[in-house]
């Protein structure tokens, strides 16, 4: 679809551009899509808009972005070569180093054009390049939003407005014939500007203090404040034009005189290459897996072990969401861990599905079945879920801790959280990791550098209660996370990363599995009342364990402490005395030390000597000095007890409460039921109603795949046919205005039709829907009966069956030739 003249909008170059270039401007910029434009003019109108072209001009890389500032301050329409000499400058102060900048610059200048071109932020030839209107808007200087490129005004916006008599005045200073008009005054002006010559003969005249001012100046911000008595060398600036006046106390450096200072480049420092990531240690690749592997199995264990304490109920949810400052701070004591990393554990675990809130009127958080299928898992197949749930989320455990637009605290599992720029963030931080060679660890400012540059306009953040550059605080915070979580080693990034990344979860699990330790089946009891875990242990005899003993440290091995209360806490979950020696006696790889025996016998001995149930609460003991050495200890009276027979006590609490109370006494009193039975408790029982993972916040239009790019190209093109098409024997009509429905009547409808239902022609024709919206389309008519036509409707590229009587009028298409 060549042009044989130059276009001249934009609607008419992209009519130019073939099917596979429009579908690369729609999967650059997917915002296009939604919905899908009629015909070019509309897609042409929406990529001109402000919010479009700011989302496109966010997504250029640093040189790209560059390339069009460049334009912003060139003239419109600009040639190629006037844009490269703004990027790469006039040659007057080149050297070696500035030759070998400028063929890197002229080097990488075309693929920057294609980008700009590729997204519709450029159109035109060479020879012939424009800006689109609303990108030059939001890159061209003012005094409101100052150019990044650190230029002012043309000569000719700064003196608008000025009188001619001052013009002639500035004229005269610089040593320049009278003029007949502001017009040409200015233009000769701004022609000593450019001429570089002329423009050095007058600064040579210049006193060292006036330099001084313009050097300060030149690379921006242009403007200057000046008092209503300016010193000589201001004075002599100002006389000459060097320095125009913007208002009674600002003056601006136009952009002509600017320019010649710089040697005619619009920035100081062009990058067109992105800097490299730097390494700051190069490590043993199987060094590397190792730590890797030791600490995915660490963060596997860290998130079991936070549900695990979670598992007859977590903390409840504040009435605005999230978890309390107090309830974090306890599990990070739980955790022994800092709060910013409970934080991160806590927020994977929601992000992965195994926590959720129970919807309950107490709101509460808790496992969710989904947990519990989880844990069913081989170990590489958790880090794997918890890996993946990482890398999709937007929520950013970072953010704990910060405040809101408001003022307000930011909590964990809170419902600000969300950032759609993490997921891009952490997948091109491992990207750049992967692209280093096995085993080196990058260096972190030369990482964020890196990023800067590709996404220079993506710093700061415009979300509620963030400072700037957001994309620096996620990648630092995806760093620390991937050594939490696994993902690196020692800083470089593992071997079952980088297959996780380009192969899938599957590959990853195969080659994380042998590298996680083997489960223990045994303990080392000691005489002290603990038992040390050389190692991971099997997970039936690691829940036993936990039921019967309390975690005391832990690290490259566990230690667990026995305590009555731990004891205890095995008894009511329904397990013997003979039961633990057994137990302790299969998996203990030392002897049972005997203080321990004793330990579990005196328990057992006296557990469920008391009994408590329902009365509001009774307590019963076949040992009547027992309840008379209760009712007299003055730590009963809270308890409001009272005798009801030799062997048993009534109490005005609940029989949680009493049970509670008489723990803390030092008594192991146990709960019955109605049928006077021992009740087990039991761990893990509490669970959330099926619960789905939290969805991600998209940062945008999800992006179109190739089925979706190839339906709306055709659409778009079947549109444009139908809004541009020339009609048969429009000489003999009056002209329509454009846009307007054909009008026909119903006999010339009908005939139309039915000829080109016969001859399989296409016809155009207007359209008005059962809601009144009217429409233009392209279609070939297959059958017409029963007042209806159906036909193949080349807008919406499918069949479909039209009443006769909503179609407003039909004309034919002008052959190709006519066209």
């Amino acid at each position: 679809m060549g042009m044989t003249t130059p276009p001249r909008t934009l609607a008419e170059a992209l009519r130019a551009r073939d099917d596979e270039s429009l579908a690369g401007l729609l999967r650059a910029r997917p915002d296009l899509l939604s919905p899908v434009p009629n015909d070019i003019t509309q897609l042409a109108t929406r990529a001109g808009t402000r919010a479009s072209v700011v989302r496109a001009l966010e997504h250029l890389d640093r040189f790209a972005l560059q390339t069009a500032e460049a334009l912003a301050v060139a003239p419109d329409p600009a040639s190629y070569a006037t844009l490269l000499a703004l990027l790469t400058g006039d040659g007057q102060d080149d050297g070696a180093q500035r030759d070998d900048a400028g063929a890197t610059i002229r080097d990488a200048a075309p693929g920057a054009l294609a980008t700009l071109r590729e997204q519709a932020l450029v159109w035109g030839e060479d020879d012939r390049l424009r800006l689109v209107r609303t990108a030059r808007e939001l890159l061209a200087p003012s005094p409101q939003h100052p150019s990044p490129t650190g230029l002012g005004p043309t000569v000719a916006e700064a003196t608008a407005g000025m009188s001619p008599g001052r013009l002639q005045e500035i004229l005269a200073a610089a040593g320049l014939p009278a003029t007949h008009d502001p017009v040409s005054a200015v233009t000769a002006l701004a022609a000593l500007f450019t001429d570089r010559t002329r423009m050095g003969e007058l600064l040579d005249t210049a006193p060292m203090e006036a330099l001084a001012v313009l050097d300060r100046l030149v690379w921006g911000p242009p403007y200057g404040e000046v008092t209503p008595n300016p010193t000589p060398p201001v004075k002599w600036l100002r006389d000459r034009g060097l320095l125009l006046p913007v208002s009674t106390r600002t003056v601006v450096l136009p952009r002509e005189a600017a320019l010649h200072l710089r040697a005619g480049r619009a920035h100081r420092v062009p990058e067109p290459l992105p800097p490299a990531v730097a390494a700051a240690a190069t490590r043993d690749p199987q060094a590397v897996d190792s730590a890797a592997a030791g600490q995915a199995y660490l963060a596997v264990s860290t998130v079991e072990e936070l549900l695990t304490s979670w598992n007859a109920g977590g903390p409840a949810m504040l009435r605005a969401g999230g978890l309390s400052v107090r309830e974090l701070k306890r599990t990070a004591s739980v955790l022994d861990v800092s709060e910013p990393i409970a934080a991160f554990w806590l927020e994977l675990a929601y992000a992965a599905g195994l926590l959720a809130s129970d919807g309950e009127a107490d709101e509460r958080y808790a496992p969710t079945p989904a947990y519990d299928d989880w844990t069913e898992l081989p170990a590489q197949e958790r880090w794997v879920r918890l890996a993946t749930a990482w890398l999709a989320a937007t929520r950013t455990a970072g953010l704990v801790g910060g405040q809101d637009a408001k003022g307000r605290a930011l909590s964990a599992l809170g419902p600000e959280l969300d950032r759609s720029a993490a997921p891009e963030v952490r997948h091109r931080i491992l990207a750049l990791l992967a692209s280093l060679d096995p085993g080196t660890a990058p260096d972190p400012e030369t990482l964020l550098a890196r990023l800067r540059w590709e996404r220079p306009l993506r710093g700061s953040s415009t979300s509620a209660g963030d400072t700037t550059d957001l994309r620096s605080r996620i990648a630092l915070w995806t760093l620390n996370e991937s050594e939490l979580l696994g993902i690196t080693g020692r800083g470089a990034l593992s071997s079952q990363s980088r297959a996780l990344l380009e192969s899938g979860p599957a590959e990853a699990a195969a080659l994380l599995a042998p590298l996680i330790p083997e489960s223990l089946d045994h303990v080392l009891l000691q005489a002290d009342l603990t038992a040390v875990a050389p190692g991971p242990l099997e997970r039936p005899l690691a829940d036993t364990l936990s039921v019967l003993a309390d975690v005391e440290s832990k690290g490259g091995a566990t230690v667990y402490r026995f305590t009555p209360g731990s004891v205890r806490r095995a008894l009511d979950a329904g397990q013997s005395a003979a039961d633990l020696h057994a137990f302790l006696a299969a998996h203990s790889r030392t002897p049972v030390p005997q203080p321990l025996s004793y330990l579990i016998d005196d328990v057992a001995r006296r557990h469920g000597h008391l009994r408590i149930g329902a009365a509001s609460a009774y307590v019963r003991c076949d040992d009547e000095a027992v309840l008379g050495e209760i009712l007299a200890d003055k730590r009963s009276a809270t308890l409001r007890l009272r005798r009801l027979a030799p062997t048993a006590l009534a109490a005005q609490i609940d029989p949680a409460s009493l049970l509670e109370g008489l723990r803390e006494m030092g008594y192991a009193p146990a709960a019955e039921s109605a049928e006077g039975d021992v009740l087990i408790t039991r761990a893990g029982t509490r669970r959330t109603p099926p619960r789905t993972p939290p969805v991600p916040v998209p940062e945008g239009p999800p992006l179109p795949d190739g089925t979706l790019l190839g339906a709306a190209v055709r659409a778009i093109r079947a549109g444009d046919t139908a809004a541009t098409v020339v009609r048969k024997d429009a000489s003999q009509a009056p002209a329509a205005p454009a846009g307007s429905l054909p009008r026909t009547t119903s006999a010339e409808t009908l005939a139309t039709v039915q000829a080109a239902a016969m001859t399989g022609s296409a016809i155009w024709i207007g359209y008005v829907n059962a809601d009144g919206a009217a429409s233009q389309r392209v279609i070939a008519p297959v059958r017409v009966e029963g007042g209806f036509v159906t036909a193949y409707d080349h807008t919406a590229d499918e069949i479909r069956t039209y009443p006769l009587h909503r179609v407003t009028g039909v004309a034919e298409l002008a052959d190709s030739e006519d066209a």
